[in-house]
């Protein structure tokens, strides 16, 4: 047997080349090469999960957003969780503004002092452009005191309660007021009604005591509420009121305003006096309920 290079060698157990087994190489290097892509595929899904379960975990166990601020959980319409604790405001309703008719017609409310100061507080009477300066005033709970004639019954008939008068001059001419006060408005219906305006003249300030006494002078009644009031007016010279005249006409007409003026601002005040007492009470029962 001879030797040589690359030459077959023979042993105990089998047989030896010198030459590599290149297609089990090959097999091997394949079967390492799916062994170490296994091995990182598997882990990373393995550390994925192992993540994933870190975060759930923590979400879980402290129930806050990053940041330590808390964050409301979505309803089931998808919308943020609306907090129960509205305010609440409480129901409290205020009745309607007092009528001032009402508080000249009721003597239950009509409870405001009732004098010539009262009811004839300004100096100057002044309807529109035309001013008359006040010369006297009066008041009398004997209503017939400042009546005559046909007047003096029908006031006292109907129970006259108060009579107050003022009188006012310039130019020439005068007029006297005077408001009858009555327990209803029918009973100051019935006075005006009746047509008796004997109205007794108040002299004084400048007005002569015979103003009014023993010649015409131009006379009328109304009523408002439980209030009667009367105007006489006529010349200070003694001179006829007649029916072309003008000026005692005029300060006629303007008596008869400036009295309805009076009455109607006396219910008006009183109206918002209650008004007021009414919006503090509300707003005190709305502090208590509040």
């Amino acid at each position: 047997m001879s030797f040589g290079q690359g030459g077959p060698f023979d042993g105990p157990g089998g047989s030896f080349s010198s030459t590599p087994d290149w297609d089990a190489l090959a097999e091997e290097s394949e079967a390492q090469s799916r062994r170490k892509r296994w091995m990182w595929i598997g882990g990373g899904a393995l550390a994925t999960v192992a993540v994933a379960g870190i975060v759930a975990a923590a979400v879980m166990a402290g129930g806050d957003s990053p940041g330590g601020k808390p964050t409301a959980a979505p309803t089931s319409s998808g919308q943020a969780a609306v907090p129960d604790d509205k305010p609440s405001f409480p129901d409290v309703s205020v009745p309607p503004p007092p009528n001032p008719q009402d508080y000249i017609s009721d003597p239950k409310k009509d409870t405001a002092p009732l004098t010539p100061a009262t009811l004839f507080p300004q100096k100057t009477m002044v309807i529109g452009e035309h001013s008359y300066p006040r010369t006297s005033t009066a008041s009398t709970k004997d209503c017939t005191a400042g009546a005559q004639g046909a007047l003096v019954s029908s006031l006292s008939h109907n129970g006259c309660k108060q009579l107050l008068r003022a009188t006012y001059a310039k130019g020439g001419v005068a007029v006297t007021i005077g408001i009858a006060v009555f327990d209803s408005p029918a009973k100051a219906s019935k006075v005006m009604n009746e047509n008796r305006t004997n109205l007794m003249p108040l002299p004084g300030g400048g007005v002569p005591s015979d103003f009014c006494q023993g010649h015409k002078c131009r006379m009328a009644t109304n009523a408002t509420g439980r209030y009667a009031y009367f105007t006489i007016a006529g010349y200070l010279n003694g001179k006829d009121v007649t029916t072309s005249e003008t000026k005692a006409r005029q300060i006629a007409r303007d008596g008869g305003s400036y009295a309805f003026t009076q009455i109607t601002q006396r219910g008006k005040d009183q109206a918002a006096k209650a008004a007021e007492r009414q919006l503090k009470e509300a707003q005190k029962k709305a502090g208590q309920s509040s």
